[in-house]
C-alpha cells in the first residue's frame, strides 16, 4: 500500500484514514475481490491505532462500500462506488456546463496574516503570511458570488500569477500543484454590510455560505475558498443511487 498518514496534518487521522480506504477500494484489485489488508496490518502501514482505523472502517461499511465478516475479512462490497464525489467542478467550470457566462467584476489579491483557524487548516504558523484572492463574479449584467480564497504558502503562487485564468489549471501548470480532492459545507447566512454592498442586496437579505477545503494528491491542504452567493443564484444538486 502505497497511502500514507500525515501525523502534523489538522485533519483528524480517522477521517484521513477513511479518505485512504475510499481510494484503496476503488483500485481494480479490490474491486475485483481481494481483502483489503487486515486491521493489525493497515494500522502498522498507517502508523495509527487499530480503534482510530476501526472508526473509518466501521462508516464505509456503514455507507455499504465494504463488508466485513468474522473470520474472512473485509471486502469491498460488489459495485460498490466511493460515496465522496469526484466529479466536482472549479466555479468557471460548473458555469460553462450551465452555459452562464462569466464576468469578473473585481479582483483583490494580497498577503496576509491566517486566523486561528485557517492556520490549523494549513498547519502552518500564525505569523506566515498567506495570500488571498478576492473576486466579486456573476453574469454580465450583475455579480452574484463574491470568492475568497487563501492558498498555502507552500504552493508558490503570488500576485504576480494570472488569476484571470481557471484557477486550477493555473495552480497545475504554473506550480505543479494539482488540486485532487476538495470537501464542502453549505450553510445560510444573512448578509453583512460588506457582503450586501458587493452583491448589491439589502443587508440582511439570505445569503448561501459555500465553504471549499481543497486538498492536493497528497491530501495535503492547498486553498480554503468561501464562496458567499444570492440566495436566488445557487442550487445544489446531489444524486445518489444504490
Amino acid at each position: 500500500m502505497r497511502y500514507s498518514i500525515d501525523h502534523k496534518s489538522a485533519v483528524p487521522l480517522h477521517m484521513q484514514a477513511e479518505n485512504l480506504l475510499r481510494q484503496l477500494i476503488a483500485e481494480e484489485q479490490y474491486q475485483n475481490g481481494k481483502n483489503i489488508p487486515n486491521e493489525v496490518d493497515l494500522a502498522e502501514m498507517l502508523g495509527i491505532s487499530r480503534t482510530t482505523l476501526r472508526i473509518a472502517i466501521n462508516k464505509l461499511v456503514f455507507e455499504g462500500l465494504l463488508i466485513r465478516k468474522k473470520r474472512a475479512g473485509t471486502k469491498v462490497a460488489p459495485g460498490a462506488v466511493s460515496s465522496k464525489s469526484n466529479n466536482w467542478l472549479s466555479f468557471s467550470q460548473e458555469m460553462k456546463l450551465r452555459g452562464i457566462p462569466i464576468t469578473n467584476f473585481e479582483l483583490h489579491v494580497s498577503w496576509e496574516l491566517p486566523d486561528k483557524n485557517l492556520a490549523s487548516f494549513f498547519n502552518i504558523s500564525p505569523d506566515t503570511p498567506v495570500l488571498k484572492m478576492q473576486r466579486l463574479r456573476g453574469r454580465p449584467e450583475e455579480p452574484f458570488v463574491l470568492f475568497v480564497s487563501y492558498f498555502h504558502p507552500r504552493v508558490g503562487v503570488t500576485p504576480d500569477d494570472d488569476f484571470k485564468r481557471p484557477l486550477y489549471e493555473l495552480l497545475e501548470l504554473e506550480h505543479g500543484t494539482i488540486a485532487a480532492l476538495s470537501k464542502e459545507e453549505i450553510s445560510a447566512i444573512g448578509a453583512s454590510e460588506l457582503i450586501a454592498a458587493k452583491l448589491s442586496v439589502p443587508e440582511g437579505s439570505p445569503i448561501l455560505l459555500r465553504r471549499r477545503f481543497v486538498y492536493d494528491q497528497a491530501e495535503k491542504p492547498i486553498e480554503y475558498n468561501v464562496g458567499y452567493y444570492k440566495a436566488d443564484s445557487f442550487i445544489y444538486t446531489v444524486e445518489s443511487t444504490r
